[in-house]
């Protein structure tokens, strides 16, 4: 039987919102495969590795060119009979780096129930039946929106920024200043339902405007921003504001101007990663990345559905009926990783601080661990689990092991490890960075936003 170790060929996105040519770490980390099918065009957009068995770009075996899916297919013991049956014999995760340039559309990701509604009704522009929680760590300093503000920063928006309180009416803020007045940090089960029912309400206000009155509102919002982006502050609401939030206007405009998704960023968290840290997404919660290279890893789906900062497609009554409407501070999504407990780093690892860390979302489709071995000869020897892994390289050299097959890893190097294998990384310089997905079904908590 074949060892399960299997080094990929990774295929390439070129989005509009991708990064150029050899500044893409898509690009740089797909190319360190060979394939007759990518040469790097300097002035082309790379936007997204993907790493897994969706059919839009399947991960190909290297040696023999079969995909990822026809092996996993063929034999169950690769993926572990249990999460073969339970995921239809697919990756129940699909494993990505983005590189941004600028903004992606203002969006969420169905949750299960209505993914299968959406496919069914307009299979073109929702192509998967499945929910698509995702999580995000940044490999560069990295920028977004994700999910709702405090209702407290909102409100001050509206009374402080002219433009967006025109646009979404006296009356319909003043109905949201009074409903969430006095209560906005309440944790009582009947003040939330009511404080997420007046956000609904301003926010598909702002959604239904026509394009033309939202272009020239705009215009009001891009002169204010340059001119007085410190009114944008301060009222001891927003946890971000003034100049920071000033420029973000000029930013945005620049790329989608006159675009909804100008006044969309007073509803939402403006998030900044450092490298290493993560967010997590539920399904059905709004947010647009902004810029940055990340790892992302998310439940095997391709079901996007859009209302802003994009040209492609938009769905703003289904994103305005499906949000959760959570609102909180970003350090609420974001994630805190914790030592793995399932590897083993040798002498050499130890006293060169070298790191296992997990990133464990509350789902069961996926977790990823971050290796940093930080001195030539440190070894990780990963425990055997119950699952399908993949790992990718983002720095460094090394070697991957499983059993007696020995392969080379370099930067964008990416291999499948089937599971019940144990596996052993050993680096070759001062610092070899991976990050493992995989999947192990181990009674996690539901997170999915099922409804």
């Amino acid at each position: 039987m074949q060892v399960p170790l299997i080094r990929l060929q990774c295929g390439v996105n070129s989005y509009e919102w991708g990064k150029f040519g050899h500044e893409s770490a898509a690009a740089k980390f797909a190319a360190a495969t060979p394939s007759n099918q990518l040469s790097i065009e300097q002035e082309k957009p790379y936007a997204e590795l993907w790493m897994g068995t969706h059919p839009s770009l399947p991960s190909k075996d290297v040696e023999t060119q079969r995909t990822l899916l026809d092996l996993v297919q063929d034999n169950q013991a690769l993926m572990s009979s249990e999460i073969s049956k339970k995921y239809g014999e697919k990756l129940p995760f699909l494993f990505k780096v983005l590189s941004i340039r600028k903004a992606l559309s203002i969006q969420a990701h169905p949750n299960k129930k209505l993914a299968e509604q959406l496919h069914e009704k307009d299979p073109k522009n929702y192509p998967d039946d499945n929910h698509k929680p995702e999580m995000t760590i940044a490999v560069t300093p990295f920028d977004g929106m994700c999910g709702f503000r405090p209702l407290k920063e909102i409100s001050h928006f509206l009374s402080t920024v002219p433009s967006l309180r025109n646009l979404i009416g006296e009356s319909a803020a003043k109905d949201f200043d009074n409903a969430v007045s006095g209560h906005e940090t309440s944790d009582s089960e009947k003040d939330v339902e009511k404080n997420k029912k007046a956000l609904q309400a301003a926010f598909s206000t702002l959604m239904k405007i026509d394009k033309a009155t939202i272009a020239s509102a705009a215009k009001e919002l891009v002169a204010s921003a340059e001119k007085e982006g410190d009114k944008f502050a301060g009222g001891g609401g927003p946890s971000n504001g003034g100049k920071e939030l000033a420029d973000l206007v000029s930013r945005l405009n620049g790329q989608f101007e006159g675009d909804i998704g100008l006044f969309v960023l007073f509803f939402l968290n403006y998030v900044k990663l450092e490298i290493g840290e993560a967010m997590f997404l539920k399904a059905d919660d709004i947010h647009a990345y902004l810029s940055g290279d990340i790892i992302e890893c998310m439940a095997s789906s391709d079901n996007v559905v859009r209302a802003g900062f994009t040209p492609k497609f938009q769905d703003i009554p289904t994103l305005t009926t499906m949000l959760t409407y959570s609102y909180a501070p970003i350090s609420e999504q974001k994630m805190h990783p914790t030592d793995y407990p399932y590897v083993t780093l040798n002498s050499t690892a130890y006293s060169s601080s070298s790191s296992a860390i997990l990133y464990d979302p509350p789902i069961e489709e996926f977790s990823v661990v971050k290796t940093e071995l930080k001195k030539k000869g440190s070894k990780a020897t990963f425990e055997a689990i119950a699952g399908p892994s993949i790992f990718i390289c983002t720095n460094g050299e090394g070697t991957i092991s499983v059993g007696p097959k020995t392969e080379e890893v370099k930067s964008g190097f990416v291999y499948f490890v089937g599971a019940t294998a144990e596996c052993v990384l050993e680096s070759q310089s001062e610092d070899f960075t991976t990050f493992k997905a995989f999947c192990e079904l181990s009674g996690k908590e539901s997170a999915n936003g099922n409804k």
